[in-house]
């Protein structure tokens, strides 16, 4: 009887703006895979893995407390959307879910059950994310099931005796109310941290434009609240972050198309407010 406080808290409230769209590939998604891996800086890092395959979810590898690379392998769907949600000490699994189902659509409901510390996309194939894991117990997501039942699994990190430390990023970008600080221009290949100092939880959603004109153009539609024609203008999309908890944070590398993209949160306030009308859209630059 977990799956449905799963469906009803999180395949609703933090499924982004045009999930059901054909997401933006990445640039020769499997060789910045590889070029990840392989890199001295992540090579040494411990990998944890987190299986897709749209039925079912499954995790393997290091579980221990530090930083680990996250290698996403995702078969048998076009897209996911793996979700880690670390549940607060002193809550049982059957206190976290059955509050889980409460929380509706407003992830912000979360809090005193668990901190969603890392939501992103992950195309079919491999890729990466990079996140500090704390020790605890885990549920492990994948939203990208349209069936309304997304796959989960429940697993726990233990402490390790030496932690890794997460890579340098080249560039952070920090969603907060209600605005979004840090880079503007972010580079193919580049490590960046994504990250919530703020007390709400935020999405950091990528619209891509074909020009400047129209980023900016589309900007001003979000601001005015008009998603849809925001959208009909966009030809790309993808999902750094799908959703994080205050003070969470993880890393990736930048392996989306170079040219201009909109940033945006599509979270409600509690009097139903997108936080893209409060200021939470921005016009960044990605380039070789």
């Amino acid at each position: 009887m977990l799956v449905a406080p799963v469906a009803a808290a999180l395949a609703l409230s933090l499924a982004p703006l045009a999930a059901s769209n054909a997401a933006t590939p990445a640039v020769a998604g499997a060789a910045v895979a590889r070029a990840v891996a392989a890199s001295p800086v992540t090579a040494a890092l411990p990998v944890m893995t987190f299986k897709m395959n749209g039925k079912s979810v499954s995790v393997g590898g290091s579980l221990k407390s530090g930083a680990v690379r996250i290698a996403f392998i995702v078969t048998g769907e076009a897209m996911g959307q793996p979700g880690l949600v670390r549940i607060d000490n002193g809550v049982s699994l059957s206190q976290f879910f059955a509050g889980f189902a409460a929380a509706g659509q407003d992830p912000n409901n979360l809090y005193g059950l668990g901190q969603i510390v890392m939501s992103t996309q992950a195309n079919k194939g491999t890729s990466s994310v990079f996140v500090n894991l704390t020790p605890g117990r885990y549920v492990a997501l994948d939203l990208g099931t349209s069936s309304g039942r997304p796959p989960f699994t429940v697993f726990t990190v233990s402490k390790a005796k030496h932690p890794a430390a997460l890579p340098k990023p080249g560039a952070t970008i920090a969603a907060i109310e209600f605005g979004f600080r840090g880079a503007t221009v972010l580079h193919q290949g580049e490590m960046v941290r994504w990250a919530n100092p703020g007390f709400l939880v935020h999405m950091i959603f990528g619209i891509q434009a074909p020009n400047l004109a129209t980023a900016n153009k589309i900007a001003a539609l979000l601001k005015a609240g008009n998603d849809n024609a925001a959208q009909s203008l966009a030809i790309g999309f993808y999902g750094w972050d799908g959703a994080l908890s205050h003070g969470e944070s993880f890393q990736s590398v930048i392996s989306q198309p170079k040219g201009f993209w909109v940033i945006a949160c599509f979270m409600d306030t509690q009097d139903h407010r997108e936080h893209t009308t409060l200021g939470m859209e921005k016009v960044i630059q990605i380039v070789k």
